[in-house]
């Protein structure tokens, strides 16, 4: 009869032995108990047979959570991401050494033996039982491999995965009933090929092969006796035994691996004596995960790869099944990146600004027609050391971009005259245009209340030789801030038509708020992305259809399976005439406006140049009929810069103008991304001639013009984000003017100059 302790019925290891015996009697097979301290058993309710019977053998094996590979649009690798860095490899790609390894050292009775080892429980049990406690184990190598299933399964859920390595009786019985389904369903070579591929082996290395490359830097098929051995010693414990932090304890470790192989005669005595011999050497490839590893400066891309995955409802109903499928990997993502573009991006960006100046500048480049992104770069690398940032400067702020995009100046501008056409106004329309007036008063909405001026907010132009009256043509060219305030101020047009154009053209504040209405917003003072402009300007190159962004070419499994992907969505957006006439008046700013210094020498281009208050941001947005692109320069973290007398790319400029430093860093990197590519023309309409010539004779006086008053500065907000909202004013905090004041005085009123003769480079 066992002893008993006082007070209590038997010790935890003597409960273990009754219950040992009388399933062994009653023919069911256990496997492996290791028994913990007394009174930890919890068997209460499942110590008998009816019980155990109870358990249900319904073990589903998740799908192993491996790397995924991302790819350019021409099959090379942009960077490798995973949750477990794992690749599942099939039992003929592994050495033979390895496998004879790891059975000799966790299992040795592996192939004699059912789910369990009778032997080997009742030897663990009479000695646990002797020193009461859980001084041996006895789980098979089947038993390991159910029980590593369980922790894949809870992921990254701490406390499930503590669950899954919980040293109880229930759990050991649990695990028992699951590895006698297993022996049944999978046999012991595809046990030994999964336990081999599901099993830690340290440093962030899941599975043999990913084992393989992290310490030798080869593949589980060219393991050595010695290296198997080695690599079979950590399983046990990969932090005692990691050969890289200790190679001496891994090296006693891989001996007794070795002899154990000697003994079961997987290997001679002489073989595992030279084995022994030979000292621990390592070709340690260090973990390389996330986009962090990006390649071609693609690091940015491949975080909005990540974005676009996780976001997009075609991959799963809910955030978290989508992460769950990101997460588990196994994945060959190829993508829309142009390796050509992306060079000739990277490129320009490093001729041009430094990765330590106080600003920094972001390029995106489109595809019209498609939507495909072709490149993303910028001057402050993806990653977490000085001068580099994880904000992706080219993209919205729900797809890791900052918390407010950047006011594009006159950038917008385009987008007036697009719902302007669309509302039957003519591109040779006139407004007298002074240099300084009041915003119009009141301007119709949405909505039935209008817009009024009640703060008395006005606009100017960048120059004083900017005195109308102007048409279209010459306004766009010049980028004339009166004329386009109103325009839109107009009652045959409005702020209603103007925010539902960009609606259509996916305009939308990079913070995810809604277009303001009020006049201000011709002038480019909410905050947008890069991404945002250059996909709205690949509307005007692809005549009148706007394509929704896409980055995702094809996606397939870790079996080969296609995935879907979210296509490009295109619609018509606005009359071929009209994006026609945007692009005749954009190609003006290139050949005689703000944008010549962005002008290409083998092909048409149109764009347009944008200058925010203060110089606190600068843009060009430009495109060819077969690309479109946006460059930004400004200040990228939460403290504005000023671009005045400032030093940028071992540069100096007195002022930044849109045309002066993003037009020749979109000019450079549309250069190269269109080298030896079509040159498609532009189909072009004819501008009618305004009633004036733009910046001619002395207009009649506006009552609303005051020369003298300058435009108000805009006022810091939180944040980082430029200020308040008062009358005209927008997130931006800008009430009205592109640009700063300390405009320079024309010294010959009567004779016309062009903008910037007087004082530096063209305007915004």
């Amino acid at each position: 009869m066992g002893k008993k302790r006082s007070g209590a019925g038997l010790t935890g290891p003597q409960q273990a032995a009754k219950f040992l015996g009388v399933s062994v009697l009653s023919g069911v097979v256990l496997a492996g108990i290791a028994i913990p301290g007394a009174g930890a058993l919890g068997l209460a309710a499942k110590g008998t047979v009816e019980g155990f019977d109870e358990i249900p053998a319904n073990l589903k094996t998740p799908p192993l959570s491996q790397r995924t590979t991302i790819l350019d649009a021409e099959g090379g690798l942009i960077a490798t991401v995973y949750s477990r860095d794992r690749q599942v490899v099939p039992l003929t790609a592994i050495s033979p050494y390895m496998q004879k390894a790891i059975v000799a050292i966790e299992d040795s009775r592996f192939y004699e033996h059912g789910a369990i080892d009778a032997k080997g429980i009742l030897r663990a049990v009479n000695r646990n039982a002797q020193e009461g406690g859980a001084a041996q184990g006895a789980s098979t190598l089947t038993q390991q491999y159910v029980k590593n299933v369980f922790v894949e399964e809870a992921g990254d859920d701490e406390t499930k995965v503590r669950e899954a390595q919980e040293k109880s009786l229930g759990r050991k019985i649990r695990e028992l009933k699951y590895s006698i389904q297993v022996e049944e369903e999978l046999g012991k070579k595809k046990i030994l090929e999964n336990y081999l591929n599901i099993t830690y082996f340290g440093q962030q290395a899941y599975g043999i092969e990913s084992a393989a490359q992290r310490y030798f830097s080869k593949p589980a098929k060219d393991l050595t006796l010695d290296e198997s051995a080695l690599l079979a010693g950590v399983v046990q414990s990969p932090s005692r035994f990691d050969p890289v932090n200790d190679a001496q304890e891994a090296m006693k470790r891989r001996n007794v691996v070795l002899q154990r192989m000697a003994d079961m005669k997987d290997v001679s005595q002489a073989e595992a004596d030279e084995a022994k011999k030979k000292p621990v050497t390592l070709k340690v490839t260090r973990p390389k995960n996330g986009c962090i590893t990006a390649v071609k400066g693609a690091g940015f891309f491949c975080d909005y790869v990540r974005n676009t995955f996780l976001t997009d409802p075609v991959f799963g109903k809910t955030r978290e099944e989508r992460a769950k499928l990101w997460n588990q990997g196994g994945l060959t993502v190829r993508t829309t990146l142009d390796p050509q573009s992306q060079e000739s991006v990277n490129e320009s960006i490093k001729d041009h600004v430094n990765q330590d100046d106080k600003v920094a500048t972001a390029v995106t480049l489109v595809q019209p027609g498609t939507g495909r992104v072709l490149a993303m770069g910028q001057s402050k690398p993806y990653g977490f050391g000085k001068n580099e940032t994880q904000i992706n400067f080219s993209v919205d702020k729900r797809m890791g971009g900052s918390n407010f995009g950047f006011p594009t100046g006159s950038t917008f501008k385009p987008f007036v005259a697009a719902a302007a056409l669309e509302r039957g106004v003519s591109a040779g329309k006139t407004y007298p245009s002074p240099h300084d007036m009041e915003y119009p008063s009141p301007v119709q909405t949405c909505g039935d209340k209008p817009w009024v001026n009640t703060s008395h907010d006005r606009v100017e132009n960048e120059s004083e030789s900017e005195i109308g009256p102007y048409g279209m043509r010459d306004a766009m060219a010049k980028s004339v801030n009166t004329y386009f305030v109103e325009m839109i101020s107009d009652n045959a047009l409005g702020l209603c038509p103007v925010t539902e154009m960009t609606t259509k053209l996916g305009v939308i504040p990079a913070d995810g708020t809604k277009l303001p209405e009020v006049p201000a917003i011709a002038l480019g003072t909410e905050g947008m992305s890069p991404l945002t402009m250059a996909n709205a300007y690949a509307t005007f190159a692809n005549r009148g259809v706007y394509c929704t962004p896409v980055a995702l070419e094809s996606i397939t499994d870790a079996h080969g399976k296609a995935l879907a992907v979210p296509k490009s969505q295109c619609d018509r957006v606005m009359a071929e005439k009209t994006a026609d006439t945007v692009n005749t008046l954009l190609l003006g700013v290139i050949d005689s406006g703000t944008g010549t210094a962005a002008g290409l020498t083998d092909r048409q281009n149109a764009g347009k140049t944008g200058t925010t208050d203060s110089r606190y941001n600068a843009w060009f947005v430009g495109y060819t009929p077969n690309m479109a692109g946006a460059t930004w320069v400004g200040s990228g973290g939460s403290k504005q810069v000023s671009m005045e007398n400032i030093t940028i790319g071992g540069q100096y400029y007195d002022k930044v103008y849109g045309g002066g430093l993003p037009g020749p860093i979109w000019k450079q990197a549309v250069s190269g991304a269109l080298e030896g590519r079509e040159a498609p023309p532009f189909t072009t309409v004819t501008i009618p001639e305004s009633g004036m010539p733009a910046g001619g004779g002395r207009p009649t006086p506006n009552p609303n013009q005051n020369p003298n008053k300058p435009g108000k500065p805009g006022k810091p907000g939180g944040d980082g984000k430029p200020g308040g909202r008062p009358g005209g004013q927008t997130a931006a905090g800008a009430t009205g003017g592109a640009t700063g004041g300390n405009t320079p005085t024309n010294p010959f009123p009567d004779i016309s100059l062009e903008p910037g003769f007087i004082g530096g480079p063209e305007g915004p």
